[in-house]
């Protein structure tokens, strides 16, 4: 009697799973560490200018720095100052900068003159800036561009406001337009009140100075809420975003940081571009 085998079908044996995830796992990891250090290589590349002067190089050239408080801020700030030059370059100061030594007040970061100041001269309807009077003669003793402004707080009444403004301020040949500071919303009125309280404080002082005013606010309160119905105004414009790096056309002056060293003042300060040169600037002032 003939026996019958039955054949054992030839194993196949199947790859380890686990290598291949441990390979693919391998390789996702150095092409996320790939994609960092080419990021940085880029970054530093496009900043080179501003970490040059941030180690404390300057023209390519090895220059000895005493300062050792110097912040990775430093690098935006000095790149886009370096994007602007010829432009005209300018403070703002109020009471929270404390006694500022308006002598030694010459550069910002020590290689950009300032051209111009703009001093907060009044808040709401009932402040008044504590150091207002003293920086407002002493910008003016230095031979720089001077501006006040007034900080608007949308929930009390427009009226008040210009009317202390215009009760603090003095403006004479030579000055900039007095200037609208807008940065909150309402609590307790509609969109359209605010722009028709702003509308009344922009024509009180108008028609006091005889002069337009200019309005400062954050990039995004423009855009959102001003730029369509105040078309009819100049702007100075805050953005501190570390991809901006240049001034819009459309805008008259750009706060680009609020981070900066000014000699003979303490602290940080905020640093202005004027959207043109010194004798552009002057062409805008009070005749």
């Amino acid at each position: 009697m003939r026996r019958t085998t039955t054949r054992r079908k030839p194993v196949v044996r199947r790859k380890s799973r686990k290598k291949s995830s441990f390979f693919s796992g391998k390789i996702r990891s150095y092409s996320v560490i790939a994609f960092f250090i080419l990021l940085f290589i880029g970054l530093g590349y496009h900043y080179r200018n501003g970490f040059l002067y941030y180690l404390g190089f300057k023209s390519y050239k090895l220059k000895y720095q005493q300062e050792q408080s110097k912040r990775i801020s430093d690098i935006r700030n000095y790149q886009v100052l370096d994007n602007h030059k010829g432009k005209a370059i300018g403070i703002d100061v109020s009471e929270y900068q404390g006694e500022i030594d308006w002598n030694l007040v010459q550069n910002v970061e020590e290689e950009y003159p300032v051209s111009f100041v703009l001093v907060r001269a009044t808040a709401g309807n009932d402040g008044e800036d504590q150091q207002f009077e003293q920086n407002w003669s002493a910008v003016k003793k230095q031979k720089l561009i001077r501006g006040a402004y007034h900080y608007y707080r949308p929930n009390e009444n427009s009226l008040e406001q210009a009317k202390l403004f215009i009760k603090t301020v003095r403006l004479r040949k030579g000055d900039l337009p007095p200037v609208l500071d807008i940065e909150k919303l309402p609590k307790d009125q509609s969109l359209d009140s605010l722009k028709i309280g702003l509308r009344r404080w922009l024509k009180a002082v108008e028609a006091h100075y005889k002069v337009k005013p200019i309005i400062y606010t954050g990039e995004k309160y423009y855009d959102d809420f001003l730029k369509k119905d105040f078309s009819d105004y100049l702007f100075w414009i805050a953005n501190y975003n570390f991809y901006r790096e240049k001034i819009e056309e459309d805008w008259l002056f750009w706060q680009f940081t609020e981070k900066a060293s000014v000699s003979g003042i303490k602290g940080n300060v905020d640093v202005n571009i004027f959207n043109g040169d010194v004798e552009q600037l002057r062409f805008i002032t009070i005749e």
